[in-house]
């Protein structure tokens, strides 16, 4: 074809295999060295009979986790994708033979929300990235092991199961809750109904990944917001050895132990905040014993009052180094930011609530897969790019497929 606008241009379209998204074979590299998607074979349950069964249950948990990688997080995307070569090639299986194809829309449906979101599917599903966050470290062992709890908003449309309203996020939702390692590793992911309080059911979360851990002889933390200020957790951790930095809410009796501190400092209010700390012992309540509390007090210049903060603590370090130390947990808000933006894991748009958490467990999987790229193959210059411009800049790169006979 040629174009009026410019005549030396001449357009030739030939019959070949071309992909946009060729870098997925990065990820399947890596997916092979460290034996990652082959584990679904062990711990999947495969329920389905006759021409169902075209496709093995790890070429159809491939296509759910590179599809979202790359992504393309509706079923109906699998339309387009099951023809495309760098997709068929990192599915593999049958579908990476001479004139066939990956698994259709209606095939990947019925994987999701029919194999996967079985009560024994959704349990191995749970508990995959870890077992793959497992494997990591047994490449590169740890030397020590931080872990970030939070919780965030998946918007929800139309009568989904278990949508509710939250009064924090001001719409009805899905409320997850996610637990991240110091690397940006996704180690536990739940689904909630939108209206549960932001700390409910973090045993289900926790305590598998504590469980995980118990054999390594390293230092542990943990940090969490004020919602995780919960008596019980203080005695779970203390007794597994977790040292954590946990944020209190204020009362009048945490500050009547600053009242020293919360008079504004003679003089003109300088360009920089004035920053106080102060560590002391308090015991609610509800607590079987004292704790150790750090606050923080900042003085703002045009504020009429200073900025309060306390976080309960058994961390061994001075008051300024606890607070820097809490404050890394603000890594996991933005690890939960690329989730969302990158492979889109608010997009749950299931009916039925098991299936929207099948959904959420291969969202997880699929940002844990990119996550492992980042920081276990890129060089150094470019391990900061987010997981969107790994997709753009790496992912989403034209090529022309060429398989040979050996």
């Amino acid at each position: 074809m040629r174009v009026r606008f410019d005549s030396r241009l001449k357009l030739k379209f030939c019959v070949s295999q071309v992909t946009t998204d060729a870098r997925l074979l990065a990820y399947r590299e890596l997916d092979e060295a460290l034996g990652l998607t082959e584990q679904g074979a062990e711990v999947l349950t495969d329920s389905r009979q006759g021409r169902n069964k075209q496709h093995g249950l790890v070429p159809l948990l491939r296509q759910s986790i590179y599809s979202r990688l790359a992504g393309y997080e509706d079923v109906n995307d699998a339309e387009r994708l099951c023809v495309d070569p760098a997709m068929r090639y990192v599915v593999g299986g049958r579908a990476s033979q001479p004139e066939k194809q990956a698994a259709s829309t209606s095939e990947v449906g019925r994987f999701e929300t029919e194999t996967l979101s079985t009560k024994r599917n959704l349990t191995a599903l749970m508990n995959l990235s870890g077992q793959w966050i497992d494997q990591v470290h047994r490449r590169q062992p740890l030397k020590q092991l931080i872990l970030d709890m939070d919780s965030s908003v998946s918007e929800t449309y139309g009568r989904q199961q278990g949508a509710a309203y939250n009064g924090h996020f001001e719409c009805v939702c899905y409320h997850p809750l996610f637990l991240f390692n110091q690397f940006g590793d996704l180690e536990r992911a739940m689904l909630r109904r939108g209206n549960n309080a932001s700390a409910k059911f973090w045993r289900r979360v926790l305590l598998p990944v504590i469980e995980r851990y118990r054999h390594w002889d390293i230092p542990m933390f943990f940090r969490g917001d004020a919602a995780f200020a919960i008596p019980a957790l203080y005695r779970l951790l203390e007794k597994e050895g977790y040292r954590y930095a946990i944020r209190l809410k204020s009362n009048a009796v945490l500050e009547r132990e600053i009242e020293h501190l919360l008079t504004r400092p003679v003089g003109r209010p300088s360009l920089k905040p004035k920053v106080f700390y102060h560590s002391f012992q308090y015991q609610a309540k509800s607590w079987q014993r004292a704790r150790r509390v750090v606050a923080k007090i900042e003085w703002h210049q045009g504020e009429l009052f200073p900025r309060v903060g306390f976080i309960v603590t058994n961390v061994n370090k001075q008051s300024k180094n606890v607070v820097k130390f809490y404050n890394g947990r603000g890594t996991a808000e933005q690890w939960i930011k690329e989730g969302k933006n990158a492979v889109k894991w608010t997009k749950l748009s299931c009916r039925t609530f098991k299936d929207n958490q099948a959904r959420l467990q291969l969202f997880a999987l699929a940002y844990n897969l990119g996550n492992f790229l980042r920081r276990l193959a890129l060089p150094k210059l470019v391990r900061h790019w987010s997981l969107t411009t790994l997709r753009e800049r790496l992912i989403k790169i034209g090529a022309k497929i060429t398989r040979h006979s050996k």
